[in-house]
């Protein structure tokens, strides 16, 4: 297997969205009715609901054969810094486990200027730091899709279906699904059955606080689904966090 290595990056986030469980939905999910009103949770709707799960899970378990590499890069207020990289596999408490890749390239500089200086510099990367853990904790409530609010969401009507066109691509939008005012879009191939996109919008300590999340599908050749390409954007912080995921290969291979 040939991997290709990267710097260790300052800020680095770690499991954004690796841990993003790549899930197949069902096609049958496109008969869906334009709008689930207060007692959709139950009839045919009920039913596409369960074949969302059961599809899922499926997929969930032929994920767990493989290992990746994720590679992380971090842009702050526009600024790119170093990307990171880590080997990336299911462990036997079903969580994503992640091993760093050493680095190439130069070594990371000295902290510059005096003492004051270097206590800002530290004291700015330990609020980044728990920033992060702040905006993996929201990411967490939407990605994977958890079952049961996606049951209450249709319950309170909160579930409506934009019917595929052209592309082929229907979408499911659930509103107040996680927080109050929050919107997650769930788009999907119904002729190949796969999951294409997701799409996240919502907000950390206060609705002003605005967090986004934007999520690319992709197949590989066992036809198992997983996230390509990841964009998590925090506006309060002017950050970015590109992740994406390559070289899958079955667990044990060379």
């Amino acid at each position: 297997m040939s991997l290709v290595h990267s710097k260790i990056c300052t800020f680095r986030s770690r499991s954004v969205c690796t841990f993003l469980i790549a899930t197949a939905f069902s096609a049958t999910t496109s008969a869906v009715i334009a709008q689930a009103g207060p007692t959709g949770g139950g009839g045919e709707l009920q039913q596409k609901l369960s074949a969302m799960k059961q599809s899922a899970a499926e997929n969930q378990q032929k994920l767990h054969k493989y290992q990746w590499v994720e590679t992380t890069q971090l842009a702050l207020k526009g600024d790119a810094k170093p990307a990171s990289q880590s080997i990336c596999a299911y462990g036997p408490d079903g969580k994503v486990q992640k091993t760093p890749m050493a680095s190439m390239g130069a070594s990371p500089q000295a902290p510059s200027g005096g003492r004051l200086k270097q206590r800002i510099i530290a004291k700015k990367k330990e609020e980044m730091k728990d920033y992060m853990a702040g905006v993996k904790k929201v990411i967490a409530m939407y990605v994977p899709p958890d079952p049961q609010r996606m049951q209450q969401a249709l319950q309170a009507g909160n579930v409506s279906l934009k019917p595929a066109g052209k592309t082929g691509l229907a979408e499911i939008v659930f509103k107040d699904y996680a927080q109050p005012g929050d919107e997650m879009t769930i788009a999907f191939n119904t002729a190949g059955k796969k999951i294409s996109t997701l799409n996240v919008k919502t907000w950390m300590d206060n609705p002003k606080d605005i967090v986004a999340l934007a999520v690319q599908f992709a197949s590989l050749p066992d036809g198992t689904n997983y996230v390509e390409r990841s964009v998590l954007g925090a506006t309060a912080k002017q950050l970015q966090v590109t992740t994406t995921n390559s070289d899958y290969h079955p667990v044990g291979a060379n």
